[in-house]
């Protein structure tokens, strides 16, 4: 085999291996109490979508909360880090996917509170709400997504 063929495989090879890398799904970190259910079923929804999902139940949320910068008006049960991103609370997984995409200057996004029909508050009632992402400056939060009725 010729050397210009041989690095032609070589750099067709090397940018297959990339481009598959490129579409891999990042794995996120998902930290909740041992007890609650619906952090569960969120992560399920998560893997459901792709994620490799490593989930932590270690009870400490408050402090994880605290550390990661989120105000306390924007918490709920559950608190995940993806790529330096902090994601509060039952966000569906497009809007994360999306936030990865598009790479923002946000500290994350949250859906503050458990909003019945979010992604793992599948109680059969449905319940309007938006997707927050925030900063820390003294911005207010931004709407990233809405999801009505």
């Amino acid at each position: 085999m010729s050397q210009n063929r041989l690095i032609k495989r070589l750099a067709v090879s090397l940018l297959a291996a990339y481009s598959l890398n490129a579409l891999a799904t990042p794995t996120i970190d998902v930290h909740s109490d041992p007890n609650c259910g619906c952090c569960g079923a969120w992560v399920s929804h998560l893997e459901e979508a792709g994620f490799d999902v490593n989930h932590h139940r270690d009870g400490n949320v408050r402090s994880i909360k605290m550390a990661n910068g989120v105000p306390p008006e924007l918490a709920s049960c559950h608190t995940a880090v993806v790529e330096g991103y902090v994601i509060e609370g039952h966000v569906p997984a497009s809007d994360i996917k999306r936030l990865l995409d598009e790479q923002p200057d946000v500290v994350g996004l949250t859906v503050p509170g458990m909003p019945h029909g979010s992604p793992g508050m599948e109680t059969g009632r449905v319940d309007d709400y938006a997707v927050l992402s925030w900063t820390r400056n003294d911005s207010p939060p931004a709407i990233f997504s809405e999801y009505t009725q």
